[in-house]
């Protein structure tokens, strides 16, 4: 059984499921405990470093995950960078979803214009680990 860890601010669409069970080949989608997705709603601008901060968060990844499971990483670009690093770490994969950004422009009567997004998903891209050099 392979699962897709999800540490990011929103839940899954319908679609970004369908297509985690497809091409991750994902049985199971975990969930944050509701006190992590808070802390991870959360993390504070205002901190010079986030590894006790995090320490929480690498904790419950580590626990519940097996070997090449999945973890979908997306927020705060410090906190992803150092849960990234310990995906790889302890063996999972870490993916990020991209999206298909849609604009529409509607004019109004007032002369301003009104500007609309929808994002669509297209896929789970694999963080990719590089070396230093």
């Amino acid at each position: 059984m392979t699962s897709l860890f999800l540490i990011f601010n929103h839940k899954l669409t319908p679609e970004q499921e369908n297509d985690a069970k497809i091409s991750l080949g994902a049985d199971r989608m975990v969930e944050m405990p509701s006190h992590l997705k808070e802390l991870w709603r959360q993390i504070p601008p205002d901190s010079a470093q986030l590894s006790d901060y995090l320490r929480h968060f690498k904790d419950w990844l580590h626990a519940g995950s097996a070997k090449d499971d999945y973890a979908l990483i997306q927020g705060d670009f410090g906190a992803c960078f150092i849960m990234v690093n310990f995906a790889f770490e302890i063996g999972l994969i870490p993916v990020y979803a991209t999206t298909r950004r849609e604009a529409v422009e509607e004019s109004l009567t007032d002369g301003t214009i009104k500007l609309t997004h929808q994002f669509r998903h297209q896929r789970f891209r694999k963080y990719e680990f590089v070396a230093a050099v």
